[in-house]
């Protein structure tokens, strides 16, 4: 009920007021303290989004478009927050091959970091880590979907697609599912 009232005595002040007073409220959206107010909550999202999870910086440069008509404003920010630390493409192309790289191959972890915006160094870098141990990662998802090896051809193929839609290389999908004497 108080915002109701204080509603419409805004919008009665507004309707009292001058043409001349009028033009200064329409020119309030550009003032310098309007623009420190959208950097702030420009700021104050992104912020949202980085405590939740790292993020790629052009994942985030997207997700803050929506928030800016100014590009230059994002950049600005991105890269206050990358000289600060709290972003980082490295840090998240790390976490992520960590975090996915349990049920999926190099090859598919390539391809999502591609799409998040990470450089081929970058992701090159951070697949390094995990490659030591990418057969016993594909004999652990194998070994949960599956448990026994392939009686047929058939089931071998079905096996082999599977790993390979994992990200998993060939090379390794047909060394964990064995050969099948026909």
């Amino acid at each position: 009920m108080l915002a109701n009232k204080a509603a419409s005595e805004n919008r009665s002040l507004v309707a009292d007021a001058s043409p001349e007073e009028n033009s200064g409220i329409d020119n309030c959206v550009f003032s310098p303290s309007a623009r420190n107010k959208n950097q702030a909550s420009l700021r104050s999202k992104a912020l949202q989004y980085l405590a939740r999870r790292d993020y790629a910086r052009a994942e985030l440069h997207q997700k803050l478009l929506v928030q800016t008509e100014n590009p230059e404003e994002i950049e600005a920010l991105l890269d206050d927050f990358a000289s600060r630390g709290w972003l980082s493409d490295t840090r998240f192309a790390e976490q992520w091959t960590q975090l996915r790289g349990v049920r999926y191959g190099a090859q598919r972890l390539k391809q999502e970091l591609r799409m998040k915006g990470v450089a081929d160094e970058t992701i090159a870098g951070a697949l390094e880590e995990i490659a030591d141990s990418e057969e016993t990662r594909a004999r652990a998802v194998w070994q949960k979907k599956f448990g026994a090896l392939p009686v047929s051809i058939n089931e071998r193929a079905k096996q082999v697609r599977f790993l390979a839609s994992r990200g998993f290389s060939l090379e390794i999908a047909y060394k964990i599912t064995g050969n099948i004497e026909e």
